[in-house]
């Protein structure tokens, strides 16, 4: 297959080019840095500064994963427009060349996030469950799958994949949390009983390549473990693997005082089922906490 791939320098991105090239697809990776993208994804894989470079090639498929970190700095105003501009204005002209390309792509699979739900409580989701609360990072996703859904009327189909926290050696927010567990200064975030929804990479790499393969996968898939764990569970199993106490905890007003609106995505959470995931026919292959943190 010939692949695009946005957001290929990204923690899923760069696994799902390894993954791909490995089986022998061509790969191409729409960059705002198209020079660092064969150290980033690998030699074979072809970064493009713009999308016209792709106009005579035949895709088979686009996959969307373009978007500036969430949580990595507080949402000022500024950074707001960023994360929407990375996501939606992004998702928007790339759903707009595809409009113009005389041989469109089978299918354009799209990222999104569990933030789409909102804060649901206790309340247990599926992919059939509606908005729970309404915040910037539930209209943030919101929006980006929108953007997405517009390329289904040039006869696309089109995958939205809304990932829980991704769990890898590689980076992500573990890598934040690992110093100060190390350290024995870990501990629960506010109540510590949040539900937080985790995903192992390999198992959202698998999962990806999944709905590629799977032609009539279309529509909302949950890319999170069947198994979640509430916020201090997280922190006792992370602490048990290091062999380091956590009980340090965070509380909730000090983390409000430190990030404003962003420390919802810590103190919130989501119990998810990834029911439609199930129903095409995936397996996951780590279901529970203690063993995909082994696996690291």
């Amino acid at each position: 297959m010939r692949i695009l791939i946005t957001g290929g320098t990204g923690l899923i991105g760069r696994s799902l080019c390894q993954f791909w090239l490995a089986q022998g697809h061509e790969i191409y990776v729409w960059s705002r840095c198209p020079e660092q993208v064969k150290s980033l994804c690998g030699e074979a894989v072809h970064g493009l500064a713009e999308l016209r470079e792709l106009d005579h090639i035949k895709l088979d498929a686009v996959i969307n994963l373009a978007g500036a970190p969430i949580a990595d700095r507080p949402w000022t105003q500024a950074r707001r427009k960023l994360l929407r501009d990375s996501r939606i204005a992004l998702t928007e002209h790339l759903v707009q060349w595809l409009a113009s390309l005389s041989h469109k792509p089978e299918v354009l699979i799209s990222g999104s996030a569990v933030g789409w739900y909102g804060d649901a409580g206790e309340q247990v989701l599926t992919e059939s469950s509606p908005v729970q609360t309404t915040d910037f990072a539930t209209q943030l996703c919101a929006d980006w799958e929108n953007a997405a859904l517009a390329a289904e009327s040039l006869a696309i189909r089109v995958v939205l994949i809304r990932t829980g926290l991704v769990l890898t050696a590689k980076g992500g927010f573990l890598s934040r949390l690992l110093p100060l567990f190390r350290l024995g200064l870990g501990g629960k975030q506010g109540s510590g009983q949040q539900w937080m929804p985790w995903v192992h990479l390999d198992d959202e790499v698998a999962l990806i390549d999944h709905l590629l393969q799977h032609v009539s996968a279309q529509g909302v898939y949950n890319a999170c473990a069947p198994e979640p764990v509430r916020n201090q569970q997280f922190a006792q199993a992370l602490g048990k693997h290091l062999r380091r106490p956590a009980v340090l905890p965070v509380p909730g007003f000090a983390l409000k005082l430190m990030l404003g609106d962003m420390a919802g995505l810590l103190l919130g959470g989501q119990n998810i089922r990834p029911e439609r995931t199930a129903e095409i026919g995936f397996e996951f292959k780590y279901r529970e906490l203690p063993a995909a943190l082994a696996a690291l």
